[in-house]
């Protein structure tokens, strides 16, 4: 009768896993079905596509709702619209903080008055002397464009007669001039901060520079801009150094890279991939971003610019930071989530199965970023508990999510993909919950590395690894300075002033340089200035 019962429960068993697997079959069939439909729909929008290419209209008029340079004062204008109030547009209002601080209040004021000619100045009734009883003021922002002057610096050279006339030698004493920042040009540490702060920070590509020169009625080529921002780059390289070397003391660090096109690389085409790695410190460090190019993604270069860090390293899952002795690497949430954006992107709208199942990887993620916004404000220490109350049982629901559909989705899939990702760098995602000053994404990073992106648009290449590097010492100064609330260009000027005339080999005099330096001058500061 026992043999009976079990063999019952056996076979039970059986059918219960034979329904399991053809259910489990079921779901991967009318995933690949859905796959399948969105590779159809994308095939069918190239031919469309190409099709319109080859016998579609070729003319290049601008379509009516695109807006058209000419016209766009026309298009904007908004004549009900009210007039902004000088304050409005002048300074913005930080409400967190209660301040209410005009910034323009630190412009300069020029005063045009408005007054009665003597002979209007008596009473029209009684014919007495009339007086001011009040002023009314209209306030207007006076725009001057920038202009160019040649400064003669004139060193006074001095003898002495009595010697001349009466003595073998005769001392001749020089006045104190500074040194310039390129000996034998004409280039002033203003023209220098101003081309280069053009460039990359407001991502103004050299040549246009120099037609802007042209209407200011000076002719500098691009070759002599660009010449002078490589030599001016040399100058930044102690402030580079001494940055890199703070930045390595630090516990947390993250990183990222993109692409970058360099001509002239020594065994390499012009069209082959260079790249521009980034690194930053944490939100709770004082903020440095490095910028490092480097003509491969190899893992031994981020080895090397992180030689003698032993900390965190947060990035995006790229296995070329796995090998770095004695850094842990933290995941990230953001990448974790864009796997799951990205694949129901690509589905098509009826596929309903896997868009519930990509909906549902999403909200796990976004869970733990509502958990994290609530806790911003906290200090890490507190950060850290209220992460192993709230977050830790979401991230163990996640991770049985995880295992549960990774069987049931298809590999290839960008959903199996995103399932893929956060099973793999599980280890490495789970590690916020070890410190309240890990962050919970590599966003950082990818914000640092945008301005260097958008950049690269406008200028598109660099012709030889001189000028990659220069520009990553230079973006790593100006995103910096930025992010230390100082002004770039200013910073630019006083760098290029004083490091020609300091010694640079002394530690102390370079770090009364760097972006937090009490010494630095106020006029530097953002904050006093509009």
């Amino acid at each position: 009768m026992k043999n009976i019962e079990n063999s019952k429960v056996t076979q039970l068993n059986k059918d219960e896993s034979f329904i399991e697997e053809l259910q489990n079959k079921y779901i991967k069939l009318q995933q690949e079905n859905e796959e399948l439909a969105a590779k159809v729909a994308w095939y069918e929008e190239q031919i469309r596509k190409g099709i319109n290419q080859k016998y579609g209209s070729s003319s290049e008029k601008t379509p009516g709702e695109q807006l058209s340079i000419f016209n766009e004062a026309e298009k904007n204008q908004r004549p009900d619209q009210k007039e902004p109030e000088i304050e409005e547009i002048t300074y913005k209002r930080k409400k967190s903080r209660g301040l209410n601080k005009n910034k323009w209040d630190d412009l300069p004021v020029e005063v045009i008055e408005y007054d009665l000619p003597e002979s209007e100045k008596s009473c029209p009734n009684c014919s007495n002397s009339l007086h001011i009883m009040n002023k009314e003021i209209r306030k207007e922002l006076k725009v001057i464009p920038a202009k160019v002057t040649v400064v003669h610096h004139e060193q006074n050279i001095y003898a002495c007669r009595h010697c001349e006339k009466n003595e073998v030698t005769t001392p001749i004493i020089k006045a104190r001039m500074p040194k310039p920042i390129i000996p034998g040009s004409f280039v002033s540490p203003s023209l220098l901060a101003y081309i280069t702060n053009r460039k990359y920070n407001e991502a103004i590509p050299l040549y246009r520079q120099e037609q802007q020169f042209v209407n200011f009625g000076i002719d500098i080529s691009r070759q002599n801009l660009s010449n002078w921002i490589i030599k001016g780059s040399k100058w930044l390289d102690v402030i580079y150094d001494s940055l890199h070397s703070r930045m390595l003391l630090e516990k947390f660090l993250h990183a990222d890279e993109t692409t970058l096109q360099v001509l002239d690389e020594k065994g390499k085409s012009p069209g082959s991939k260079s790249y521009m790695w980034l690194y930053a410190t944490g939100k709770y460090a004082l903020p440095i971003f490095l910028y490092d190019y480097q003509p491969s993604r190899s893992s031994r270069h981020p080895k090397n610019f992180l030689k003698n860090f032993k900390g965190y390293l947060q990035t995006d899952g790229y296995p070329g930071y796995n090998d770095i002795a004695d850094v842990t690497i933290m995941g990230c949430f953001a990448h974790a989530r864009r796997g799951f954006t990205d694949a129901l992107k690509a589905l098509p709208k009826d596929a309903q199965i896997s868009k519930t199942i990509a909906e549902e990887g999403r909200s796990y993620c976004n869970e733990l970023f509502h958990i994290e916004k609530n806790l911003s404000g906290l200090p890490p220490e507190e950060r850290y508990k209220e992460r192993l109350e709230h977050s830790k049982p979401v991230l163990e629901a996640f991770l049985s999510w995880l295992n549960e559909y990774k069987d049931k989705v298809l590999p290839k899939s960008n959903l199996g993909k995103a399932i893929k990702y956060c099973l793999n760098q599980w280890h490495r995602l789970e590690t916020f919950l070890k410190d309240g000053e890990i962050e919970l994404s590599n966003n950082r990073a990818e914000r640092a590395i945008k301005p260097f992106v958008i950049g690269r648009k406008n200028w598109l290449f660099s012709k030889s690894p001189h000028g990659a590097t220069a520009s990553a010492i230079i973006y790593s100064i100006v995103e910096t300075a930025k992010a230390n609330g100082l002004n770039p260009y200013y910073y630019l000027e006083y760098l290029f002033e004083r490091l020609p005339n300091i010694d640079i080999k002394d530690e102390e005099q370079v770090a009364e340089l760097l972006p937090w330096s009490e010494s630095l001058p106020v006029h530097i500061k953002v904050s006093n200035k509009s």
